[in-house]
């Protein structure tokens, strides 16, 4: 479980494929204090720590992470947004998230807002999909590449994030651009709403 607080973005150091799956090798100023199985937030995809070494740290994506997500765009050198397990007995920052991203969404515009940049993002429109907590809701919650922000004009297919001048120089945010594919994860909470509400 994790809040969408990022810590900071780690460095792509190597990708090795193995069968379908991509082990990811990347350095973080915490790799020191990582363990083996533990669980680390990459671009919004919970992933688990397997190897350690030289202040780099391993983590294996299998075939349908990568189909879900961006990370199989990933190489090296490219910046990747990091955030370990939310400890519970602390305050929440952000908002729930789990981990598990639904889907990547397209950057299609890009404005300024005197001083921070509002983002505008496409993801495929699914009348089944939406019906089961997909979708956005002005003012509601959604993480962007692991990053929990805040709604703003959504519709059926596309939502506006504001992204303020820290936000923006911490995290891989500074890297997006018109066309680029982010990883979404859609809040929880309207998801078990939509639920029991077929019910």
């Amino acid at each position: 479980m994790f809040s969408g607080i990022v810590e900071e973005t780690a460095v792509v150091k190597a990708v090795e494929r193995n069968q379908g799956n991509v082990d990811l090798t990347l350095e973080c100023s915490f790799a020191g204090e990582l363990k083996i199985d533990q669980s680390v937030s990459h671009n919004g995809v919970c992933l688990t720590v397997v190897r350690l070494g030289d202040g780099c740290y391993t983590v294996t994506a299998m075939k349908e992470t990568l189909d879900r997500s961006n990370l199989g765009r990933l190489k090296p050198g490219d910046r990747v947004n990091v955030e370990r397990s939310m400890m519970m007995n602390g305050r929440l920052d952000g908002h729930i998230v789990q981990g598990h991203v639904d889907m990547t969404a397209e950057c299609t515009a890009m404005q300024d807002a005197d001083g921070s940049t509002y983002f505008t993002f496409k993801y495929p429109f699914d009348r089944e999909m939406a019906r089961r907590g997909y979708f956005t809701v002005d003012k509601g919650s959604v993480t962007v590449n692991g990053v929990s922000l805040t709604v703003c004009n959504p519709t059926d297919d596309t939502f506006t994030v504001a992204i303020i001048p820290y936000t923006f120089e911490h995290t891989n945010f500074k890297d997006i651009q018109v066309g680029s594919k982010v990883n979404i994860e859609f809040d929880i909470l309207g998801k078990y709403i939509a639920r029991l509400n077929q019910f």
